[in-house]
């Protein structure tokens, strides 16, 4: 007989639903029902970059159906395994542009800190996807150089947490590394990067908002939804949450073929996100990394799909269409 205790018993905490979450291709397919034939295209995809995602996420998609938006995003497929040219392992200069251990300091005023590897889900084009989080971390033996730097550096008004996903980090970490930033006089700005509202709702505390409702930074949350689907009641009150804390939410998506290459998917998308107060804010084509050549949508076809969201939706629920591209000072703005 298998013993539970009270705290199995309960209904599991963002860190629990993090631990529970899908691993195997086989358990996926399972959950899924999937076609069984694509299961050993999984299997060794995922050799390259393993396939994790969340309970909730994984809840929203369709089953029996392969080429579900929200299962693409995170399906491992052989496609992965090819070399294709012009996709490379560090698409945007990351590595070029790392000052010290997690500390990327690309663009005038802002640095971005890659706090964890830790996510809530392995999306299959996530540019980071080959990233040495293992070297690149701030937060271990190299965070009172990081603060050093931040204070030297007057220019720098906005400091962006990123990862992985900064909100895996527990809520007393958090804390501990945002005390130094606020004690830095010319930091105005603190942007959390996160993916963990959508995939772990849950994630949005009372202990979470009530730090962020008390910092002394004006804090802005970039969230990250590709296509409406990904928002269910569940998603909306966790949004409700940081809306009622005065979180200001804006929203990136990725363009991605067979996922939201259409106008009518991200009309739709946009129409949801400003129904629950989130502003669309850039719509990202691909960062060619190695492994993703099979979400790529050409540029020309990404402008094709602003014009027609600009005849069907008012100006502020229209995504920026850009680029990253090494070596500039700003995301290239497309149309």
């Amino acid at each position: 007989m298998i013993h539970r205790n009270s705290q199995t018993l309960q209904i599991p905490d963002w860190q629990n639903t993090l631990s529970q979450s899908i691993k195997d291709p086989e358990r996926l397919f399972a959950a899924l029902e999937l076609p069984m034939e694509y299961l050993p295209r999984a299997m060794q995809a995922q050799q390259l970059f393993p396939l994790r995602a969340s309970l909730p996420f994984v809840s929203r998609m369709q089953k029996g159906d392969i080429n579900d938006p929200l299962l693409r995003q995170i399906l491992p497929i052989d496609h992965e395994t090819r070399h294709v040219v012009g996709f490379q392992p560090d698409p945007v200069g990351d590595q070029a542009a790392e000052i010290l251990p997690g500390l990327i300091h690309k663009y005038h005023g802002r640095v971005l800190l890659t706090l964890t590897g830790a996510c809530g889900i392995h999306c299959r084009y996530c540019f980071r996807r080959q990233f040495d989080y293992q070297h690149s971390n701030p937060t271990r033996q190299n965070w009172q150089q990081v603060l050093r730097y931040i204070a030297a550096e007057k220019s720098i008004h906005e400091v962006i947490l990123s990862g992985g996903d900064p909100l895996s980090l527990s809520d007393s970490r958090l804390q501990a590394l945002v005390a130094g930033l606020e004690q830095i006089p010319h930091i105005r700005f603190l942007r959390i990067h996160t993916r963990l509202p959508i995939v772990v709702p849950e994630r949005i505390t009372p202990e979470l908002l009530t730090w962020l409702r008390n910092l002394s930074l004006k804090v802005f949350m970039v969230l990250h939804i590709n296509h409406a689907q990904e928002i269910d009641a569940e998603v909306e009150h966790a949004i409700d949450q940081l809306k009622n804390n005065h979180i200001d939410l804006l929203n990136q998506s990725v363009l991605l073929r067979k996922v939201n290459d259409n106008a009518a998917s991200l009309i739709d998308l946009s129409l949801r996100l400003g129904e629950i107060g989130i502003i669309p804010y850039y719509l990202h084509l691909l960062d060619k990394v190695t492994g993703a050549s099979h979400f790529d949508v050409p540029q020309q076809q990404g402008i094709a799909i602003i014009e027609i969201m600009r005849r069907h939706l008012p100006g502020y629920l229209i995504p920026r269409l850009v680029a990253e591209v090494t070596g500039e000072p700003y995301k290239r703005p497309i149309y």
